[in-house]
């Protein structure tokens, strides 16, 4: 059953059903066309007009010119200039013995060199592997080592942390750093081959290398977030990449035609980037929607409110978002009105769930359409799309699919289909999934299965296909023998008008198994004690999802790079209880 609007929306909204939206946008010779082909022997429809590679994308992007497509502090780079950079460069590592099939890893904050270096890897048939920058030395050891990275192109700070470590990697021929600080003992500077982004333009012409390369080959290595255990590599193919550019796009026209508008032709817009572009949402979704359709990305060094606000009213930022908090910070800023903030057009976000408060606010303070979606590492990233009304009527969702993505909820046995409405595993098939996981044939035949990745998440749809994501399997919990799914719990906090960022975990139990327990995050001036959340869920939900515990903590709640709480880590917080 569907969650209720969050607003009143116009009595002739919808104006078209989904099913017909997606047949007009769908339909033979239109942009949005499908095709069935065979990927890997298992028949999957496809996006007929997907461009074939990144190697072509880089070529195409040429064509936006004199369009400033990076900002980054005082550095703008055009189109043309990061063209002339990413041929340049990737004649340099061309040059240096890349080829086909080798690993490239790649570690450094959001700069202008890191896309630049992503297609000038990628477009030569190499692997990128992009690490995850906030990893520890030892972290980033296993990501070199587990992936055989031949040639490692790093940022000042991850050269620091990695410097001890190059010898015992016995793959790693190169490192390339960037923006270095200190004399470089057996590395190169990534100025040498390419110069500053400033001088870019000043590159002479140049041709990437000959490569053949075909959509199914295979182009990075994302890392899992994680959460639990070693991360593991999902080795991604060009196919991967370019479904996500199309994905976007239906996902906007769906929106249009819902609304009952015609589809305006595609305008340039700017997004301010603050998640990591390691992470498949700033890459496999920014990142490829911008570059072809000639966006503009502003990249700060740092998240900070305040900066963020005079970064969107210099720029006239029409986009921003990547993780609820971001959201949540803007919106209750006590300085927030002292910045023309009325650019902004879209908020958007993935990788965690958010209040459906945070949707309502959204559109309240700004003026802005929210959006988000549901994809994972192991998706390269979009395969739900949710954004507008649909996203105002279904708060709780993560919206339907696209049109090139299927979706089952499964039992346990991982086989059975279970009916509309009834909660079980997610499952989801489409080009946009992953190969597998680099050099772990096992866990990749547990997980992908003829096409299918079993997520883990725990999920149900409903009668018109839309996604409600309910737990993580793992973090479900049980409380003698009743199931208590976190995110509900979360959202009846969420609503409480003193909460802005809050997560339940599990306490063992030595007689219910487990109990829940709530960590919560105040809004800035808001008060509210334990005794008065707990009454407030009591009141909403069934007493056995009341939280037993709530701590309360100064800051948002803490986040792995791709958005997700870390909840291993607020277990910490009840010691006292454990094991009552």
């Amino acid at each position: 059953m569907a969650s209720q609007p969050i607003i009143e929306l116009p009595a002739s909204w919808p104006a078209m059903s989904l099913a017909d939206a997606t047949a007009a946008l769908t339909a033979p010779g239109t942009k949005f066309e499908m095709e069935t082909i065979d990927i890997r022997g298992v028949p999957t429809r496809v996006w007929k007009g997907a461009p074939p590679s990144l190697r072509w994308l880089a070529q195409a992007s040429r064509m936006h010119g004199e369009r400033v497509f990076s900002i980054y502090e005082d550095e703008r780079v055009t189109f043309e200039a990061n063209w002339r950079a990413i041929a340049t460069l990737a004649n340099r590592l061309a040059g240096m013995g890349v080829g086909k099939g080798d690993r490239v890893a790649l570690a450094m904050r959001n700069l202008p060199e890191w896309p630049v270096c992503f297609f000038a890897a990628t477009s030569i048939g190499a692997i990128c592997v992009p690490l995850n920058a906030w990893w520890t030395g030892a972290e980033l050891e296993y990501g070199l080592s587990d992936s055989g990275a031949k040639l490692l192109i790093v940022d000042d700070e991850r050269h620091a942390r990695l410097a001890a470590v190059y010898a015992k990697l016995p793959a790693l021929e190169q490192v390339i750093v960037s923006r270095a600080t200190q004399p470089l003992e057996g590395a190169t500077r990534l100025e040498e081959l390419i110069g500053t982004p400033h001088g870019w333009a000043e590159l002479a012409e140049a041709e990437l290398p000959a490569a053949e390369i075909a959509p199914d080959d295979d182009a990075t290595i994302f890392y899992t977030s994680g959460t639990t255990g070693a991360p593991k590599g999902a080795l991604g193919t060009h196919r991967n990449l370019m479904t996500n550019i199309m994905s976007t796009g239906f996902g906007g026209a769906r929106g249009f035609l819902r609304r009952g508008e015609p589809i305006p032709d595609p305008t340039p817009k700017t997004s301010l980037t603050v998640i990591p572009l390691f992470h498949v949402t700033a890459c496999s979704a920014g990142l490829m929607a911008n570059v072809a359709g000639g966006g503009t990305i502003v990249y700060m060094r740092k998240w900070d409110p305040i900066r963020a606000m005079e970064l969107i009213e210099r720029e006239k930022v029409n986009m921003t978002g990547g993780v609820p908090t971001i959201a949540w910070q803007l919106i209750e800023h006590p300085d927030r009105h002292k910045y023309d903030l009325s650019s902004i057009e879209a908020i958007a976000y993935g990788g965690a769930p958010s209040a459906p408060e945070l949707v309502k606010k959204i559109h309240e303070e700004f003026g802005a359409l929210p959006g988000n979606g549901w994809g994972m590492t192991e998706t390269m990233a979009t395969v739900t799309s949710h954004s507008s009304e649909d996203y105002l009527n279904r708060p709780t969702s993560a919206g339907p699919p696209v049109a090139v993505a299927d979706l089952e909820i499964r039992a346990d046995d991982g086989v059975t289909v279970l009916p509309t409405g009834e909660v079980g595993e997610l499952w989801a098939r489409g080009p946009m999934i992953v190969k597998g996981y680099w050099n772990k044939p096992e866990a990749t035949a547990e997980t992908f299965v003829d096409g299918w990745v079993r997520t883990g998440d725990l999920a149900r749809l409903d009668e018109e296909g839309f996604l409600y994501v309910v737990d993580r399997a793992k973090d479900m919990i049980i409380r003698g023998g009743e199931n208590i799914y976190s995110t509900e719990v979360e959202n009846c906090l969420y609503a409480h008008p003193a909460v802005t960022d809050c997560a339940l975990i599990g306490l063992p139990h030595r007689t219910l198994g487990e109990e829940p327990a709530a960590v919560v995050h105040l809004a800035p001036g808001e008060e509210a004690s334990e005794a008065e959340l707990q009454a407030w869920v009591r009141e909403r939900l069934a007493v056995f999802k009341t939280p037993v515990a709530i701590r309360f903590v100064g800051e948002t709640l803490p986040r792995n790079a791709n958005g997700k709480i870390l909840k291993r880590e607020l277990g910490a917080l009840f010691a006292d209880r454990v094991g009552a």
